[in-house]
């Protein structure tokens, strides 16, 4: 067991590196030495983890979606509302975060399958707005495929325009202003009107979250 947490440990250690050199430089020009050199491991440790860069690149990107959980609320659409503005909070500083917005986005190497970061949005979108769904909270002309791709392409040119501006620094701001702008196309009003869209939130729930993982961690 302890090897085994030793082991998670140092995977994750690894992937925040590369994730913050990808942040820094990009794919291609990225190197191994400098992951190595952040992570602060030996090149034995990387590649018993990864076997090169690509499966760094896909394993930031792969993570960065898996990594995103908040706690279940009554109204669904809250919950969608709830993961896009803390993964805004986390784009300020989160290296797997970073990492993975400009490795999702940026154009150059052909040599990196970006396809599966957008694909993978797209579905847990696809997820959180089909509940919603389930639960009547969306109009019915609404189809969530649609709705759930234009979303992850809105929110992915607001991040980057946040990004280019301002270092994200306003980046909960502006998703505020897309929802504000795009939910009233696709949710019951009655559900719209109780919506919080406090640009605030993502910064409480990101905390609280981080709260319960140490407390968790606390427990035996």
């Amino acid at each position: 067991m302890v090897q085994q947490d030793r082991a998670i440990r140092t995977r994750r250690l690894i992937l925040e590196a590369a994730a913050s050199v990808f942040d820094d430089h990009g794919y291609d020009r990225a190197t191994i030495a400098e992951v190595l050199e952040r992570a602060g491991v030996t090149k034995g440790a990387l590649y018993f983890h990864f076997a090169s860069k690509e499966q760094l690149a896909l394993a930031v990107l792969d993570e960065h979606v898996l990594d995103i959980a908040v706690e279940p609320q009554q109204i669904k659409l809250q919950e969608f509302v709830d993961v896009t503005q803390v993964l805004a909070y986390r784009l300020r500083s989160d290296p797997i975060q970073r990492g993975a917005a400009r490795l999702a986005v940026e154009q150059g190497s052909n040599h990196l399958d970006r396809k599966r970061s957008m694909i993978s949005w797209t579905h847990f979108v696809e997820e959180k707005l089909g509940e919603a769904r389930d639960c009547g909270e969306l109009l019915k002309s609404v189809v969530v495929r649609e709705s759930a791709e234009l979303y992850v392409g809105a929110f992915a040119g607001v991040q980057l325009m946040s990004q280019t501006l301002a270092n994200r620094a306003d980046l909960n701001s502006r998703l505020t202003i897309l929802h504000q702008h795009a939910l009233p196309s696709i949710a019951v009003p009655a559900v719209l009107a109780k919506l919080d869209l406090d640009p605030e939130r993502g910064a409480a729930l990101d905390a609280a979250l981080k709260a319960d993982v140490l407390i968790d961690a606390a427990t035996p």
